[in-house]
């Protein structure tokens, strides 16, 4: 039995006609960039983030790129951010020559731990991205509390987390900006890369709009340097047809995580008798979508290996915290400075993850990690 991390098949298979149908609308109206379809998709999800603006762009690192240069980040200005995350987060920081100031991650969420991050703040701070990891919300009312306090702005990064919700409200919609990715992999996955910024801010949607173009306007006049942030009207129509499917997908993916949470816990296997130190648990204050499930398990690179020899697939994210990255040697960080990051970079594993994932699957996946620490018990 071969168990993939992820199979985007049966998702087509149920889809089929109607992703057909969407792609042959566009081909047959010629309108490739721009046009009904990208109009149409802003709204929809702008809607179901509780949003009011969207604007569709070509992926999720440049969501976060765009979004940042929107807010008037420029050389010099430092963002505050978390060093566990894809390298977009702070990669776009770096990109517009601001730096990325590092604040390590609650060791039970993984996501930024609020409470060091008053003490990172300096004259030259200019935004907060916090980053809703593996379809969990951060711990959004003290940060939001804090950036009031210091009138800075907040940039959502719910790459992963389209959503997911906290104290009645929806990823993205608690700060300036929101940013989503439509990577294949994502909850809501396009057919190609693809991303989105969500804004309750009219002016801010506008300037966003404006960079997505080159900074044109009118065509051709160019009062700001923007750059080509578009997001494909083909992909857009794709979008548009699996929007409509993302709630059943959610439910599914949390059956999956609360069949995992069984297994391992009638297996033995989880903490504090068990190898496996932490699992996920059900966000008490909101939804949690569950792009990724992700345990702590001790000897985690000999746990992978044993389960790839079972064509068992895994995944780690991520191998080496930012901070600790060769691009931001500069920065003066070391190993130890940011501790709780390190120590789920040593840690975590994903295990196989989507909302169709067979049972006996499932229970291949928990055996197989119970037969590896048994064989080494």
């Amino acid at each position: 039995m071969s168990i993939p991390t992820l199979d985007l098949k049966p998702q087509f298979a149920a889809l089929e006609p109607d992703i057909r149908d969407a792609i042959d609308r566009v081909l047959t109206s010629q309108r490739f960039i721009g046009g009904p379809e990208i109009t149409a998709l802003e709204e929809e999800v702008a809607a179901y983030c509780g949003c009011t603006h969207g604007i569709g762009v070509s992926s999720g690192t440049d969501a976060l790129l765009v979004a940042l240069m929107a807010l008037g980040v420029v050389p010099g200005d430092e963002v505050i951010t978390t060093p566990y995350t894809f390298f977009a987060t702070a990669g776009t920081i770096h990109r517009l020559g601001a730096t990325p100031v590092f604040v390590d991650i609650d060791p039970v969420t993984y996501n930024i731990d609020a409470s060091g991050i008053e003490a990172r703040i300096t004259d030259r701070t200019r935004a907060i991205v916090p980053v809703h990891l593996f379809g969990r919300c951060a711990d959004m009312r003290p940060i939001l509390d804090i950036a009031e306090a210091h009138e800075l702005p907040v940039v959502e990064d719910a790459a992963q987390s389209i959503g997911a919700a906290q104290e009645g409200r929806m990823a993205c919609s608690m700060g300036a900006l929101g940013c989503l990715s439509f990577f294949p992999s994502k909850n809501l996955g396009g057919i190609g890369d693809g991303g989105m910024v969500v804004t309750r801010d009219a002016e801010l949607a506008d300037q966003v709009a404006l960079l997505r173009g080159h900074g044109a306007k009118p065509k051709y006049f160019h009062h700001h340097v923007g750059g080509n942030f578009r997001l494909d009207a083909i992909n857009a129509a794709v979008l548009r047809v699996k929007l409509a499917h993302l709630d059943r997908w959610h439910e599914g993916r949390a059956r999956v995580a609360a069949r995992y949470s069984v297994l391992l816990d009638e297996a033995r296997l989880v903490a504090p008798e068990g190898p496996v130190t932490a699992i996920p648990f059900p966000d008490p204050l909101g939804r949690q979508v569950f792009n990724q499930y992700v345990i702590r398990a001790r000897q985690r690179d000999e746990l992978q290996a044993f389960l790839a020899g079972r064509d068992i697939a895994t995944a780690v994210y991520y191998p080496l915290p930012l901070h600790l990255q060769p691009c931001f040697a500069g920065l003066g960080l070391a190993e130890g400075d940011l501790p709780e990051a390190e120590r789920a970079a040593r840690e975590t594993l994903a295990l196989p993850m989507y909302p169709e994932l067979p049972e006996d699957h499932q229970r291949a996946v928990v055996q197989g990690i119970a037969d590896f620490y048994g064989s080494t018990s």
